[in-house]
């Protein structure tokens, strides 16, 4: 039987879908016996403590958050396999389980772009990675369309005291804000402190600033003042993988192996982005038709009957907005429901291509692949942990 340690900080839902899919990989393989350390036990008992406790335990494993290479150079140096999250830093000598943090920034910025903003911004930490990459990717995307990010960051990852409920720096940095923004946070944590410090400045969202956040941590999305949009991660399957990992670790007795990749699934939609940022009233329209009817099989020509516009007008003015052709923009939103339906539901192909109201699931099934670079089947079987009985 594999004895793991599990040091994290089990009151964040990226942490627990991780340990998900450690415990749900040791059902489907072990069983395993794990010892749940809180992240407190650093401060208390330091990394000698709890090397101590391991070797006393007889552990073969630590998946956990360290401070540094020395602490983990202590337990490799016990030849105990360790897996490291990387919540300050990437480790070098050792697997990470990290994340696709630029492409997450890149999806953002893509939603964003989509709903026809042209003021961008970010919000998060300058000395942590996955903050720090996903403000790249995110800058990165919007460059490239031609449009600046604005930046604020601070240099306090724990946000122990209570200054974003209050008149502060951040308040006054979104006054000064071109208006309406498309602002992307680090993480939920800091969409929730942007959407507090905008309250209290008087700060309408999401009509003059939206907001979106990652992880899509539900009690703090809903916990807003504004429900939180936010990028979804698949890190139940990350722990699943980062399980499989270290239970080769252990067989070959190694402390060395991949880093274990997060990647983001799709953007779930609340409030705070419930908008589209454009002053043409007959394009606003438009995306609003298009949005409340992607369930059915939609032409360019019934959006065409929504607004006064010829078809000649329409599409260069939706260009204009979004980028994208009326065509173009519905195929890839439609993309975007079936995946998402294609990650939330046990539904059939065949039956998520009739919830939205399309005949031939074969088409949709072509089209999926040609955006995604899988089938359907493949993607989900990617991105979703088979449940399977222990």
């Amino acid at each position: 039987m594999i004895k793991i340690i599990l040091l994290s900080d089990l009151s964040e839902e990226y942490n627990k879908n991780i340990l998900k899919g450690i415990t749900r990989y040791s059902k489907d393989h072990g069983p395993w016996t794990f010892c749940k350390m809180p992240t407190y036990y650093r401060e208390t008992i330091g990394i000698d403590g709890i090397l101590k406790w391991a070797k006393e335990w007889e552990a073969d494993g630590i998946i956990g958050q360290f401070y540094n290479d020395e602490e983990v150079e202590k337990i490799t140096q016990a030849n105990i396999p360790v897996i490291a999250q990387d919540f300050k830093e990437r480790f070098t000598k050792i697997p990470n389980i990290t994340g696709a943090y630029k492409e997450t920034g890149k999806l953002g910025a893509e939603y964003f772009l989509k709903k026809g903003f042209k003021n961008f911004a970010f919000y998060g930490f300058g000395n942590i990675v996955w903050s720090r990459e996903r403000a790249d990717g995110f800058e990165q995307r919007i460059q490239e369309s031609g449009f600046n990010v604005h930046y604020y960051e601070h240099n306090n990852p724990t946000a122990a005291d209570l200054w974003y409920y209050k008149p502060s720096a951040l308040s006054e940095w979104l006054k000064s804000l071109p208006k309406p923004i498309a602002l992307m946070t680090c993480d939920d944590n800091q969409g929730h402190h942007v959407a507090e410090a905008a309250k209290h400045a008087g700060i309408r969202i999401p009509d003059e600033v939206a907001v979106l956040g990652v992880d899509n941590d539900e009690m703090v999305c809903e916990l807003s003042d504004t429900p939180l949009s936010s990028i979804e991660l698949d890190a139940e399957k990350g722990g699943y993988e980062a399980a499989r990992l270290m239970e080769q670790m252990v067989e070959e007795k190694t402390c060395y192996g991949p880093d274990i990749i997060v990647k983001p699934t799709q953007v779930v939609t609340r409030h705070s982005t419930d908008i589209f940022a454009s002053k043409d009233k007959y394009i606003v329209n438009a995306l609003k038709y298009i949005h409340g009817n992607l369930d059915k099989n939609l032409k360019v020509d019934q959006v065409l009957r929504e607004v006064p516009l010829s078809r000649r007008s329409l599409e260069k003015r939706f260009m204009l907005t979004t980028g994208y052709p009326v065509y173009e923009y519905i195929y890839n939103q439609r993309i975007e429901k079936f995946t998402q339906k294609l990650l939330e539901t046990d539904m059939t192909i065949f039956e998520i291509a009739l919830d939205l109201g399309l005949s031939d699931s074969k088409n949709i099934a072509r089209q999926f692949k040609q955006v995604k670079g899988l089938t359907p089947m493949e993607y989900r079987k990617q991105h979703v942990v088979t449940k399977q009985s222990a």
